[in-house]
């Protein structure tokens, strides 16, 4: 739909028809059931196996009533059906596993950006190897996080174990607790890491990727039914991820700057974290491996937190693999690729958004 000027008919079975109003490819407005603006597109991104058809928009007067990106307005529609239906969720990495060993049927769709994972210690400590840190105490973010297993791997290959106390803490308060005395060392995802790194009250212990190569710290998971229903979604979804990983790769510090407003953290801290060391951080790798969740899926068998390692259609990779990367040149260029968004065969209807 670049520089597209037109409106989409949304019809789905049982309910009245929608519209959303599009000018130079940019979403302006929406109209259902009574509602405009944001609250109707919302509506519309809800309903179930919606067809959708492209018309031309002779009168370009259209109010602008819609003032957040397309993926942004699919990403706050995912969260308001996973609040109601957990519909979908961006999530700690194993404990996908243990959702779906509870029965709940849910994919991986999508992994997110990899390493960006760090391993940082008191200064005064003077740690430089991981058996300084016998007696301390070390603060993960859950039990169910991909450092909890890597802290409990290494400790075993290095005969630690049960020698480092762990425990659980929310990231936002690992700095400060570890600044107070109250720990010694923390591993967790950034920009918590960086934080104390940036101000001199810690030292680097070592980066996940030493250790763990294309470590998962976050991945997405989306129910099985609402996949079924809205594919088209989902698809855009995960393309829009995925090419703003790619941009983000080539445009670090404008990326730390839209980051740092989200993650609420200055954006010098952010920009540290993206960009030490340079290319660190791993946005390509955005299709998930059945093999990389079943070595996560063995260490929590062997570390005592699931009781067997299956993890049986798990996996959807179709959708990453269908994402389209090409023109990626500018910010606006994420949502608007440039040839047709690659999507499943046979998922979207003929006459729909082309």
């Amino acid at each position: 739909m670049e520089e597209k000027t037109c409106f989409l008919e949304i019809n789905s079975t049982g309910s009245e028809k929608g519209l959303f109003y599009i000018k130079d490819g940019k979403l302006y407005d929406a109209v259902y059931s009574g509602l405009n603006g944001e609250e109707a597109a919302f509506k519309l991104l809800a309903l179930d196996k919606a067809s959708i058809r492209l018309n031309n928009l002779s009168d370009d007067k259209v109010v602008k009533r819609i003032n957040i990106s397309l993926m942004n307005l699919i990403m706050k529609s995912l969260r308001r059906k996973d609040e109601s239906q957990k519909s979908g969720e961006d999530m700690i990495a194993p404990l996908s596993i243990v959702l779906k060993q509870q029965g709940e049927d849910v994919k991986i769709i999508y992994i997110g950006n990899r390493h960006e994972s760090t391993l940082v210690a008191r200064k005064d400590l003077n740690v430089t190897q991981l058996s300084d840190l016998s007696g301390k105490t070390l603060a993960v973010p859950m039990r169910y996080s991909g450092h909890n297993l890597s802290i409990l791997q290494l400790m075993e290959e290095n005969g630690l174990t049960g020698k480092i106390n762990i425990v659980e803490m929310n990231p936002p308060d690992m700095a400060s607790a570890l600044i107070s005395g109250a720990l010694d060392a923390y591993y967790v995802g950034e920009p918590f890491a960086a934080q104390t790194l940036r101000s001199g009250d810690a030292s680097l212990v070592h980066y996940v990727e030493n250790v763990w190569k294309y470590f998962i710290c976050n991945l997405v998971l989306v129910r099985q039914d609402f996949i079924e229903n809205n594919p088209e979604i989902v698809q855009m979804l995960v393309q829009g991820a995925a090419r703003s990983g790619i941009w983000a790769g080539k445009n670090p510090q404008k990326a730390a700057r839209i980051a740092s407003e989200y993650w609420n953290q200055p954006m010098d801290i952010v920009e540290y974290a993206l960009t030490a060391p340079k290319k660190r951080i791993v946005y390509d790798q955005f299709a998930p491996k059945r093999e990389e969740m079943q070595h996560m899926a063995d260490l929590m068998v062997r570390f005592n937190q699931i009781e067997h390692n299956d993890i049986s259609d798990l996996i959807e990779d179709s959708f990453a693999k269908a994402a389209d990367l090409n023109g990626i040149i500018d910010i606006a260029s994420i949502l608007q690729p440039g040839k047709k968004m690659a999507a499943r065969q046979g998922d979207i209807k003929p006459n729909t958004l082309q």
